[in-house]
């Protein structure tokens, strides 16, 4: 737990805003409107598996410019026949809280089987699934994948969006940085895989991303950042809600 009280030591140091600057984010569906939302903080499907602090409503916010970089992605690949299908873009720090005191709590697993059925939750403090901050809090994050417009449903990934694990690597089964599927999956405790078709389709994803300013994190496919995010250094806390 060392490192767990080390990260909460540089939270405090961190600079924490209730609701300063609160006019800087938008509603993602005012700058997006075909962006399909599907908040899973604000519902009981997710890892903890209860409302998470903080979403006051089914709704998703970003600093206007994530917003603007994220409606030139989404023009990009309705064009290829896709919409985007946010999961969650701002966080505030309560929602951060709240994972912390869930991780802390060892012996609720309720959610275990669906999304971190190969770890023990001990462990998640260590291998930094569950951190006392997040690039989500400076508001210039999104986690998201693709809807098929034609196909009427979310594009197969070959893993649910908060999987605890290496199979939601971008590096998984391939090379991210070329595109081409290895089929290597030996970072995956239980030999799980995924196909050439799953990895492409995270590759559609993660390529339009990074044409339009964004960039990927190492462990998960659906998260990135707004490369000029406007506020590197500042965790905000007000709810996420469309209008105060």
């Amino acid at each position: 737990m060392r490192k767990f009280g080390l990260l909460l030591t540089v939270l405090c140091m961190t600079a924490v805003s209730g609701c300063g600057d609160r006019k800087e984010f938008v509603p993602i569906t005012d700058v997006v409107p075909d962006a399909i939302l599907e908040i899973r903080y604000y519902g009981t499907y997710n890892f903890v598996g209860e409302r998470i602090d903080g979403y006051r409503e089914p709704t998703a916010m970003l600093t206007r410019e994530a917003a603007a970089a994220l409606k030139a992605v989404s023009d990009e690949l309705i064009a290829q026949g896709y919409r985007i299908k946010v999961f969650d873009a701002y966080r505030p720090q309560r929602a951060v809280d709240h994972f912390v005191r869930w991780a802390a709590d060892v012996p609720d697993t309720l959610m275990k089987a669906y999304f971190y059925p190969d770890l023990d939750k001990s462990v998640l403090f260590d291998q930094e699934y569950i951190m006392a901050k997040s690039g989500h809090t400076r508001g210039s994050t999104v986690d998201l994948t693709l809807f098929d417009m034609a196909a009427e449903r979310d594009v197969d990934m070959g893993g649910t969006f908060d999987w605890f694990g290496p199979e939601s690597h971008p590096d998984f089964c391939g090379n991210p940085e070329t595109g081409e599927y290895t089929g290597d999956n030996s970072k995956s405790p239980t030999g799980r895989s995924i196909t050439p078709e799953q990895f492409e389709n995270r590759m559609i994803l993660r390529r339009a991303m990074l044409r339009h300013g964004f960039l990927p994190l190492e462990s998960e496919w659906w998260h990135f950042t707004l490369a000029d995010e406007p506020y590197k250094d500042t965790y905000f806390n007000y709810p996420v809600r469309q209008r105060d």
